[in-house]
């Protein structure tokens, strides 16, 4: 019978009938489900510790003398940049600016439905909050709606006024240059690539041997 499936081109084991193909087991350590509610998180805990900083530094530090702190490593003062992060740009750029952060929102909200990865919902979601969070600023703060000044409040020896919002940004784009360097891509963790290997050549079946005459000569009788 084993003969007669093998020439026939049957398989020894069958699968059962109306049971789909069980797909290959590939990526194991990937996660099941986007990573969304873990970029979601973090860009929320972003945008609100930007937004209640920024509150208390316009309500307790404006026209007053900044507040030097360690021995003057650490300097409070609340100043107001129309440019990009760090006070880069001036008031002529904070429209175009503006434009931009709406745009690096609205492509990482795009992407978040790719991202399986842990460390990638981390950076982008750093990177999104602060993106936020000054756009918030730009939105609602004067002179005038999308061209507000943002609160920059932040100060440490050589070094530009920030703020919350653009030390987040900071950490999320020095995550994802680590990431990228490493190999990790944003669908799960970095794996060398496997060279395939020949293909599997099928079994042929072994031709049938003919009945071989006794030794003896003697007949079958």
């Amino acid at each position: 019978m084993r003969d007669l499936q093998a020439a026939g081109g049957t398989p020894l084991t069958s699968q059962p009938a109306g049971e789909p193909d069980r797909p290959e087991e590939t990526g194991a350590s990937r996660s099941t489900s986007p990573r969304i509610a873990i970029l979601l998180g973090v860009a929320l805990l972003v945008l609100v510790l930007d937004i209640i900083s920024k509150t208390i530094v316009v309500a307790t530090l404006s026209d007053r003398l900044p507040l030097r702190l360690l021995g003057g490593l650490l300097t409070l003062r609340e100043s107001r940049n129309p440019g990009a992060a760090f006070s880069i740009g001036g008031t002529s750029t904070t429209i175009l600016f503006t434009a931009i952060a709406v745009g690096v929102v609205i492509f990482i909200v795009r992407t978040s439905r790719r991202i399986y990865s842990l460390a990638w919902a981390i950076a982008l979601g750093l990177l999104l909050g602060g993106a936020m969070g000054n756009l918030t600023d730009r939105i609602f703060r004067s002179p005038a709606p999308f061209r507000g000044w943002v609160v920059d409040w932040i100060q440490v020896p050589h070094w530009p006024v920030f703020n919350l919002a653009d030390s987040a940004i900071c950490c999320g784009g020095a995550l994802m240059v680590l990431l990228a360097a490493r190999g990790h891509g944003i669908e799960g963790s970095a794996r060398p690539v496997q060279p395939p290997g020949p293909p599997a050549q099928p079994e042929r079946p072994r031709p049938s041997q003919p009945d071989q005459p006794h030794p003896s000569g003697g007949g079958g009788g």
